[in-house]
């Protein structure tokens, strides 16, 4: 019962989260457009019928049914065909028109609505608009990375001893148990424990576990003098290392091979003791590198969409495994988001942290999405808008008249295509998450 409780607490925190990022996603939009004078008539969030609406001003506030999506509607989204046709109100929703009821304004608007549309802005306040609810995304992220980060802190290795081996044994043997004519580890004869915290060694200080390690590897057969901390109390012993086998790691940790790819191995001085990880708080300077990695990720998966939409389609309906980094609906992100929340090796702290950043990755994959250059994503409406400023300029330096605003409304059928296929590629994920999900925890 309690591993439900949690499970279903994990998937509400993300599901609210998802929730008030979308609604900030669309005040990015709706903000500018306030400020830029466009007329809007509805800011909502979901879709489908609406559950509680109020009017402020001219924009009808609310929540629809359906929680997962948001639009702002805005006058003059898609220029009309030609000067005869009044200007129509459309939506940044995902689905436009279709995420709501039929939005029509009383006759008295038409006018003023007309005056204030969106198509009629300069170039830079129609980007603004559009950007907005990305940036707002990327800014939610950099926010949310700086808790976990800054906050939280990441798993590190620490100058807490996690384990104490009892004897040596050659690297080039798979067995991990200790036999009669392996030597005893250095560390477990220095009496080493578990929990305790190195100080110093040889005399010199040391602030992280491989400045320990490297003095170790450097120094076999040689005693080692060193001070650890125990229980509050500091205490010393001396370690002497032993000259033993390890694999040969390069700058990236991985094992070096010869020319018959065979590991290499080298002879270092070893003792035996490993490291424990600690949560520790990174600076502010990690924050956005962090975000970019992300940022870059998200990218990555994006340009190699179609190969991992068939891999995702075989793990869905073939024994294949799923791929942990591949694409993920929101079915799959609360699944994850649940598992988290119900791991008890996790503490209260680290699953807290877990929550923040797949929110915080989530809005990097916001953030990314909506600036793929089609319509009817963000992106879309800006590619059209450089494309009409683009074409308007050629036009006049040509000496011509001004061609008017360039019609979107052509695009229209490859909108629907677009449309078409990321909802295919939606019902496909959920369903590959409900009968094949990924499981960080098995």
């Amino acid at each position: 019962m309690e591993t439900a409780l949690a499970f279903a607490l994990g998937v509400l925190v993300i599901a609210l989260g998802l929730i008030a990022s979308i609604a900030l996603h669309e005040w990015g939009h709706y903000f500018p457009a306030k400020k830029f004078g466009v007329y809007i008539s509805q800011f909502m969030i979901g879709f489908g019928p609406t559950l509680f609406s109020r009017k402020r001003g001219e924009t009808e506030v609310g929540f629809k049914a359906i929680p997962l999506g948001g639009y702002v509607a805005m006058a003059g989204m898609y220029p009309p065909k030609d000067k005869n046709t009044p200007s129509t109100v459309s939506t940044t929703g995902f689905l436009d028109n279709a995420v709501g009821e039929d939005i029509t304004p009383e006759e008295a608007e038409r006018e003023d609505m007309e005056k204030r549309s969106f198509y009629r802005l300069p170039l830079i306040p129609r980007i603004t608009i559009m950007l907005g609810g990305p940036l707002m995304n990327l800014l939610i992220a950099v926010v949310l990375y700086a808790v976990v980060l800054m906050g939280f802190g990441v798993p590190a290795l620490s100058l807490s001893v996690g384990s104490v081996s009892e004897c040596v044994v050659p690297a080039t043997q798979t067995r991990s148990e200790c036999g009669p004519n392996d030597p005893a580890a250095p560390g477990a004869l220095a009496g080493l424990q578990p929990g305790d915290r190195i100080t110093s060694v040889n005399g010199e200080p040391v602030d992280e576990w491989f400045a320990l390690t490297e003095k170790i590897r450097v120094s076999p057969g040689r005693a080692l003098p060193i001070t650890f901390e125990r229980d509050g109390q500091v205490q010393a012993t001396t370690l002497t290392p032993l000259l033993t086998e390890r694999y040969a790691f390069d700058e990236d940790g991985e094992i070096l091979v010869d020319a018959q790819g065979n590991p290499q191995v080298e002879n270092v001085g070893f003792v035996g003791i490993s490291s424990a990880l600690e949560n520790q708080r990174q600076p502010v300077t990690e924050v956005l590198p962090a975000v970019w990695d992300n940022t870059v990720g998200v990218a990555r998966i994006i340009a190699t969409l179609p190969q991992r939409l068939v891999d995702t389609a075989r793990a869905a309906f073939g024994p294949e495994e799923r791929d942990p980094n591949g694409p993920i609906s929101v079915v799959g992100v609360g699944r994850i988001a649940g598992e988290i929340a119900t791991v008890d090796t996790l503490s209260l702290r680290d699953r807290t942290a877990s929550l923040i950043g797949i929110l915080a990755s989530l809005n990097v994959a916001l953030f990314v999405f909506n600036l793929i250059p089609l319509l009817p994503l963000d992106g879309g409406h800006v590619a059209v808008a450089l494309f009409d400023s683009v074409r308007r300029k050629v036009v006049r330096a040509r000496g011509k008249p001004d061609p008017g605003p360039v019609n979107a409304s052509r695009l229209v059928p490859l909108t629907l295509v677009v449309v078409a296929i990321l909802g295919g590629m939606s019902v496909l994920l959920m369903y590959a998450d409900i009968v094949n999900p990924i499981r960080l925890f098995s």
